[in-house]
């Protein structure tokens, strides 16, 4: 993306997400699947069923909150955090608390759950959610993931669903995560990874960077930075089977053919 800088970059994605939050009409033919639009006439899927493309059970999507659940991730975290009683866990780019939700019983009363999200219209979403259902041991932060409103070595486990891709700085993102761990901490994290060269015509549509295509990164990019920043047992692992809802992001680009979901795992 040629002359757009950073915080171009984080305009687009929170206005966008602001949008989605407020369920506005005119949020630019938007369908549940993080952001990323469905042609005109096309049938776009609940939040419930995407969710259940992703991975998540019935029983889940039955015990959160109505409404914080708005499709808008690429996997899930929650299937390979293995996340134990007592622990602090962190979400990064949180949205309406979905997978904060999920979390919370699963560490109980004696862990936490943070999530941080930079979009004021997402995290009084999520907020109204948690006082409305009572979920004590969740609050959600305004904050960007690259400048981490958390302390140093205070968090077990970060999760993100579909949201590092996002960011114009996933260096940084990596380094913060690294900061906030305590050691033996561990990220498990689904997002999307680059699989091939994107068009110059992909690579300069704004949009589509906040529709989680343009700002993929490759495998070799994230074992980079994840290594820079310190962490060791590094695992990426490419989901074939996630190219059948991928494809009906953007048709018109065949995104399906640059890009894949992965889950991504690594331990300070």
């Amino acid at each position: 993306m040629k002359n757009i800088n950073q915080d171009q970059v984080r305009n687009q994605v929170r206005e966008r997400y602001a949008k989605v939050a407020l369920n506005a009409s005119d949020s630019c033919g938007c369908n549940h699947t993080a952001g990323c639009c469905t042609p005109q006439g096309q049938r776009k899927d609940t939040a419930d069923e995407v969710s259940i493309k992703l991975g998540y059970t019935t029983k889940e999507l039955q015990s959160i909150p109505d409404g914080a659940n708005m499709g808008l991730g690429c996997g899930n975290p929650q299937a390979i955090a293995a996340l134990k009683e007592g622990e602090v866990v962190l979400d990064l780019g949180s949205g309406g608390g979905f997978d904060c939700f999920l979390a919370a019983p699963r560490v109980g009363s004696n862990g936490s759950v943070i999530g941080v999200d930079m979009t004021p219209e997402m995290v009084s979403k999520a907020r109204h959610h948690a006082n409305k259902s009572s979920f004590s041991n969740v609050e959600f932060r305004l904050g960007e993931i690259e400048h981490l409103p958390v302390a140093d070595q205070s968090v077990d486990v970060i999760i993100s669903n579909c949201v590092i891709n996002l960011s114009p700085d996933k260096e940084k993102v990596f380094q913060e995560a690294y900061r906030v761990l305590k050691n033996g901490g561990r990220l498990a994290i689904s997002d999307i990874v680059l699989t091939a060269d994107l068009t110059e015509q992909v690579k300069n549509d704004l949009a589509l960077y906040s529709g989680c295509v343009t700002g993929a990164s490759s495998i070799d990019e994230l074992n980079k930075y994840l290594k820079k920043a310190g962490f060791n047992n590094i695992s990426i692992e490419p989901k074939d089977e996630s190219k059948e809802f991928i494809k009906d992001w953007a048709p018109e680009y065949k995104v399906e053919s640059y890009i894949i979901s992965a889950t991504i795992k690594a331990v300070k």
